[in-house]
């Protein structure tokens, strides 16, 4: 057993690595610059994770989602390993303190977002911390070829210059060939170094139902198949109705997005993760980071935006490589909402100007101002406020956010933190004299560890509890104590905020590109078109779809999803069905030929060639002209 395993073992409790986990692990400790393309449940933290503990020194992990950012810490706390997330909307001496203990303290992984890299003073203290790896987490993000392209991921290469010679390695679960070319490129890797796991999952059936009443579709097939499930929705109104319909219906069922609390979301993730409710209801914010290896079924029930969306939320069921269902609901009105997300998703850049300096107007920003603060930002007080439609607020947020002047955090609820500001013979001698608050201190003392070093989550009601008060008495005592200079207490936010990454700019400097508006434009429109050929298609392999998109050569039909079901249809083995259609394509590609050609050429069985002949026409592979001679449709 190598030191590898060992590390695997005694912090995960896994014997054995996955498929190229390995690989990518001895690729970084030889130093080299590597991509890892890994399928979502992939096992992609392993991969920096087991390196940077098998060695001296820190790991820092960039990625763009708070959300995933506090669960991996949470989750290596969990095992005792260190970790520290930096991310917006943090107190500069939240930042300071964490960044000391990167430097001076025993932390492992220091987890932060991209737009910190440019801070100075991460640049100052970066260049003091022994950096042993550095690894970029959703690295397609760096490409403007990709689905969900940041700015501030194209300053990550200026790490290069802060701590030269440490290895970086890219992590993805989806990318393009394009993309994939534009990771390492953007990362400025000396030489090209891909790990690349196929994006086929051989367990996971996927279907598509043209259907127009979606939601008795659910009830029919969630009553037929066993196991938990997952439902996505576009909205956050839709996870509560379908919830509620579910469980009128009999089907354990709750509902997830973003706007819940904290607490809320933790006891509904939680239910679901150990099988208390079965099925979950939920926007694109539920997946990220939750390692449920039996889910048996993932529902969409709306279209989503693109197919690396569409193929990440999928492939969360079967993570235990027994078969599972990926199911996508689909009508004609899809495709209308698909066609009309374009417009709302790209407002006029006049208009995306305008809710620019509005924003400015809302936080009190002068010109110039505002660079690297978070402000927070309540989207239903702007729009009132400003008189704008809120999707239009959304889309140009996300517009000027790809522009980088400013980053919209995915935050909604931070929890209330501490860190006692004096030290331990001054606090004794404090509570000697205000005997009044003694007994709280203590009881904070005994709840909560690490407060003199670090800022520590903290939970007010179960203060209030442990003590037996109102907990609007647990708010005035925390208070005061701040005030007094005791402790610095930061109290729960729960709004998303508005990061300026550049100073507030008049309407002549704030420079919008057309080039780069029509670009993304195209961009996204050939995403959903892509999208809704995936849905519309019933002549072609899903799997096989999928896989060429992502650039694989030649795949294989994988003989399971809707399509291939009524090609089995025909009672003829995948290799027979292929082999007559290999003749048959070779006969008709560039020529005319007769059904009496046709047929001996294509299998010496001729009702075989019959059937195949058959089910090409009847899924327009192959037209007939007005005198009976049969083509390739070049155009299908």
């Amino acid at each position: 057993m190598n030191r590898y395993e060992q590390i695997l073992i005694k912090y995960w409790g896994y014997s054995k690595f996955r498929p190229l986990q390995e690989d990518i692990i001895r690729s970084v400790m030889e130093g080299n610059d590597t991509l890892a393309l890994l399928p979502t449940g992939g096992g992609k933290s392993i991969t920096f994770q087991v390196p940077a503990m098998s060695q001296e020194g820190i790991c820092i992990v960039i990625t763009p989602l708070i959300a995933l950012m506090k669960d991996q810490v949470e989750n290596l706390h969990k095992r005792d390993i260190k970790a520290i997330a930096i991310y917006s909307g943090m107190t500069k001496n939240e930042i300071d303190i964490a960044l000391e203990n990167c430097i001076y303290g025993s932390v492992k992984f220091l987890y932060i977002s991209p737009e910190r890299i440019s801070t100075e003073i991460f640049k100052t203290r970066v260049k003091h911390m022994n950096v042993n790896l550095i690894a970029i987490d959703e690295a397609h993000c760096i490409s403007e070829w990709g689905y969900d392209f940041r700015p501030s991921y194209l300053k990550i290469s200026e790490l290069r210059e802060l701590v030269p010679d440490i290895p970086f390695l890219a992590l993805t679960a989806t990318a393009i060939p394009k993309v994939v070319d534009d990771i390492q490129e953007k990362l400025n890797f000396l030489e090209k170094n891909v790990f690349q796991k196929s994006f086929e999952r051989k367990n996971i059936v996927y279907l598509v139902r043209e259907i127009e009443d979606k939601y008795n579709y659910l009830i029919e097939t969630i009553k037929k198949v066993n196991g938990s499930g997952i439902i996505y929705v576009r909205n956050r109104k839709s996870t509560r109705e379908t919830a509620e319909f579910l469980l009128k219906n009999n089907i354990s069922a709750d509902y997830y997005h973003a706007g819940l609390k904290h607490e809320s979301r933790s006891t509904k993730q939680n239910e679901w993760k150990v099988g208390k409710t079965r099925v979950m209801v939920s926007t694109n914010a539920f997946g990220m980071g939750i390692d449920k290896s039996d889910v048996r079924f993932v529902i969409h029930l709306d279209l989503p935006d693109n197919i690396e969306a569409y193929f990440q939320e999928a492939g969360r069921g079967g993570r235990d490589e027994k078969k599972a269902v990926a199911v996508l609901l689909y009508n004609t009105s899809d495709k209308v909402k698909a066609e009309q997300r374009i417009d709302r998703s790209f407002p006029e850049i006049k208009d995306i100007k305008a809710i620019y300096q509005a924003l400015g107007n809302y936080f009190q920003i002068p010109y110039g101002g505002g660079k690297n603060i978070s402000f927070d930002f309540v989207i239903s007080d702007f729009a009132k406020n400003f008189n704008f439609n809120i999707m239009t607020i959304l889309s140009s947020l996300r517009f000027l956010k790809r522009e980088g002047y400013i980053e919209l955090t995915d935050e909604l609820n931070s929890l209330s933190k501490l860190h006692f500001v004096t030290g331990r013979d001054d606090l004794y001698k404090f509570q000697i004299a205000n005997a009044k608050f003694d007994g709280f201190i203590k009881l904070i003392l005994r709840s909560y560890t690490g407060l003199f070093s670090d800022y520590v989550n903290i939970d007010e009601r179960s203060l209030a509890k442990k003590a037996n008060i109102d907990i609007e008495v647990v708010y005035k005592y925390l208070n005061h104590l701040k005030s007094i200079g005791i402790l610095n207490y930061i109290p729960q936010k729960k709004n998303p905020f508005i990061v300026y990454t550049e100073e507030r700019l008049d309407d002549k400097s704030l420079h919008i590109s057309k080039e780069n508006y029509e670009f993304r434009k195209t961009r996204y429109i050939e995403r959903i078109n892509s999208m809704l050929h995936y849905a519309s298609s019933d002549n072609k392999c899903r799997s096989q779809i999928l896989l060429s998109y992502f650039g694989e050569k030649k795949p294989d039909r994988c003989g399971q999803c809707d399509v291939c079901t009524r090609r089995n249809e025909l009672d003829l083995s995948k290799y027979e069905f292929d082999l007559i259609l290999d003749k048959i394509k070779k006969q008709l590609q560039y020529n005319l030929v007769s059904m009496e050609e046709l047929v001996p050429n294509a299998d010496k069985n001729k009702e075989k060639a019959l059937k195949v002949i058959q089910w090409l026409l009847d899924n327009n592979k192959i037209i007939k002209d007005t005198q009976d001679l049969f083509t390739w449709n070049l155009e299908n």
